[in-house]
């Protein structure tokens, strides 16, 4: 099984899906994983009811932060602001499907880490978003 999610995860890297800008958008955020240079902005468009109706990411990394970040994305279309808030880290390594390593996982919880912050109207990403 994990051989299935690590082509998808090569697929979402090289393939993003949700990759570009969202014009004009409601919501933006960016923030870097200082240990690997891994960086992350995600942008939304959001309705009058708090609907999610367009999402994307756009940055540069490893292939786990950018797989991770088109999987997120695509996980929050057509949510409510609050039910995007109620995504945990273990939602999104499910959504992953693969078992990773302390470093590995902090590539993974970046694309989290913005949207949260971006999502909560912070002006700054903090590890304990993603609890």
């Amino acid at each position: 099984m994990d051989d299935l999610y690590r082509e998808i995860i090569i697929d979402r890297y090289k393939n993003p899906v949700f990759r570009g800008s969202v014009d004009p958008h409601d919501i933006a955020f960016e923030d870097d994983n200082p240990l690997c240079g891994d960086h992350i902005r995600i942008e939304l468009s959001v309705d009058e009811n708090g609907i999610v109706k367009e999402a994307a990411f756009d940055g540069h990394g490893c292939a786990i932060s950018q797989a991770s970040a088109d999987l997120l994305i695509e996980s929050i279309i057509g949510k409510n602001i609050d039910e995007v808030k109620q995504i945990s880290k273990d939602d999104l390594l499910e959504m992953l499907g693969v078992e990773l390593g302390p470093v590995r996982l902090k590539c993974a919880l970046l694309a989290l880490k913005v949207l949260k912050a971006g999502v909560y109207g912070l002006g700054e990403a903090t590890d304990d978003l993603v609890e």
